[in-house]
């Protein structure tokens, strides 16, 4: 049932609900009395009533209302100031406001509606039609309202849409390289290719069995996660593609998917870098970890197996010879089959190792890559 409050009744708190709320300013008492007999029937509709101009703003924010019924002619404050108020103010901008005035004066009348006046009415009306003026003008604003909230809401849903497909899209990223996934996202079944020219490189931890039985399975864990993490920043700042860690191996490919001339030049400098980083690691926590890598240029198979946990993976001898150098190799150096070497001798320093005995290739030439030569060698 409509009731009238003053604006310190605390029932001017209360929680936001789309329902009829009638803010009625007036300095006359008797005309809000008025008001409140003709609504008081009407339980769908909340009424408020205010005599002080001065609170009109401050009370509008606490109510709420769907519409205002503003007395035009006040001792405080002209009425269509108060409409500039209105109009001006955020809580207020869109509520509907319909001017209640003694006289019907066709000129204020177009100047009340020209500052954003929803309705004129020259008080007291008569009761069917204030309560339907105010239905109708209430019902426009709480469905703006709806639409302004439900298209709000579904701003949010979206920002949230695009936060968890950036999130996929980054795990994504973290398992495949880019290239391959927009082809998986766009439907691709089988992804296969093969790469004429390729470097494969394995980078293994020495001591690191060692370790696991000095310190415990979390720094272990920390250590290593440590340790390729530096690699990842590297793999990354030298434009190669980590294909994959198998425990405490470290797995790389420069010049796919997206082919390169100095496949070999970059993946040499990634792994004078990955030396450099265990250097620098150790000498941060103490510890004593070293790595063995080796290289390997040639032809090499890559594409996307599993479909539960996608793996970009590569095959073909050239990875097998690559994971060979890196076996047979010396901790804290980089062995490069010949083939790779003819590729860069002529940009990087080497030691030649000879000939060594491979296990399933026989007698392979091998050399130890040094680093990158000087501009005037």
């Amino acid at each position: 049932m409509a009731q009238a409050t003053s604006p310190t009744d605390p029932t001017l708190t209360r929680v936001r609900s789309h329902t009829t709320t009638v803010l009625m300013i007036d300095d006359q008492p008797m005309v809000g009395e008025a008001v409140r007999r003709m609504l008081q029937d009407q339980e769908d509709i909340d009424f408020h009533f205010c005599t002080d101009a001065g609170e009109a703003i401050p009370l509008a924010k606490e109510l709420e209302p769907t519409v205002i019924l503003q007395d035009l002619v006040m001792p405080d404050a002209d009425g269509l100031m108060l409409l500039r108020f209105y109009r001006a103010n955020g809580a207020t901008k869109e509520v509907p406001v319909i001017v209640l005035s003694s006289k019907e004066e066709p000129v204020v009348k177009a100047e009340a509606f020209a500052l954003g006046a929803s309705d004129y009415l020259v008080k007291l009306p008569d009761k069917i039609e204030l309560v339907a003026r105010i239905r109708h003008h209430s019902t426009g604003y709480i469905h703006l309202l709806q639409r302004n909230e439900a298209f709000a809401a579904l701003q949010e849903a979206n920002v949230r849409i695009e936060q968890e497909r950036a999130k996929s899209e980054r795990l994504l990223l973290n398992v495949l390289p880019q290239p391959i996934a927009e082809r998986l996202k766009q439907g691709q079944g089988t992804i296969a290719e093969s790469f004429p020219e390729a470097t494969v490189l394995f980078g293994d931890i020495c001591g690191f069995t060692e370790m696991s039985a000095q310190i415990s399975p979390v720094a272990l864990v920390d250590r290593l996660n440590q340790l390729f993490s530096a690699f990842d920043h590297q793999v990354e700042y030298f434009d190669l593609e980590k294909i994959k860690t198998i425990g405490d191996a470290y797995m790389a490919c420069s010049g796919l998917p997206t082919p390169r001339e100095d496949h070999a030049e970059a993946a040499a400098h990634f792994a004078l870098s990955m030396l450099e980083e265990v250097k620098r690691i150790n000498e941060l926590v103490g510890s004593k970890l070293n790595i063995r890598i080796g290289m390997n240029s040639g032809p090499v198979v890559a594409g996307v197996i599993g479909r539960k946990k996608f793996i970009y993976d590569l095959w073909g001898d050239t990875v097998n010879t690559a994971s060979r150098m890196e076996s047979h190799g010396i901790p804290g150096s980089v062995q490069v089959s010949e083939s790779t070497y003819e590729l860069i001798k002529d940009r990087f320093s080497f030691e030649d190792r000879g000939e060594i005995k491979v296990k399933g290739k026989g007698e392979m030439k091998v050399y130890l890559l040094e680093g990158p030569l000087a501009a005037s060698d």
